[in-house]
């Protein structure tokens, strides 16, 4: 709990009566590693802050193939914020790649919190705006560079990711073939 309370207070200040009431609002989950924290085509109706493990936000293109967008570890909050606040179905999965432990508010506790907290809005719009800026960072960099670039630079920024998921989520993430990362991999090493 006390992480998630860390996480919030960066983001603006909360008195001890408001962090009681977030307190008393969230859960804790556990999902286990492959299971869904929301699902394409369903409208997302929680919000996770991750204490342990990874997860995956990822769809499936037009041929089937499934695509990882990005990961999503520790001490971050995970949710299709977009579908979330809209109530409209979900066009990506988010799942466990890892079994993980999170707090999670439901879309009602989260809407009370903001009702009661003067701050909550504000704090919650900086949240996204950090959010949005993570998830350009998580593809932009990568998207002009060859694909053993692509690799180092995932390693550079995500090293606590980068053995923690399968190769071929990884892969997907990069853009290439679970192969050719493998080769990367071997020729790197």
């Amino acid at each position: 709990m006390e992480k998630l309370i860390e996480y919030i207070l960066q983001f603006g200040s909360l008195n001890h009566q408001q962090i009681d009431l977030l307190k008393k609002k969230v859960t804790k989950l556990e999902l286990y590693k492959g299971e869904y924290f929301s699902e394409a085509g369903k409208i997302p109706r929680r919000i996770g802050f991750i204490l342990e493990g990874v997860l995956r936000v990822c769809y499936y293109n037009n041929k089937g193939e499934e695509i990882t967008k990005y990961f999503v570890d520790e001490n971050h909050l995970i949710v299709d914020y977009q579908h979330f606040e809209a109530k409209i179905a979900a066009s990506d999965y988010v799942q466990a790649v890892t079994d993980c432990k999170l707090l999670v508010f439901s879309k009602k506790d989260w809407e009370d919190l903001s009702k009661t907290i003067l701050v909550w809005d504000a704090i919650v719009n900086k949240i996204v705006q950090k959010a949005l800026t993570e998830k350009l960072e998580r593809r932009s960099p990568l998207v002009d560079q060859d694909a053993t670039t692509r690799y180092l630079i995932f390693l550079e920024k995500f090293p606590k990711i980068a053995n923690r998921v399968p190769l071929s989520y990884l892969a997907s993430y990069l853009g290439i073939t679970q192969s050719s990362l493998s080769r990367i991999r071997r020729n790197i090493n």
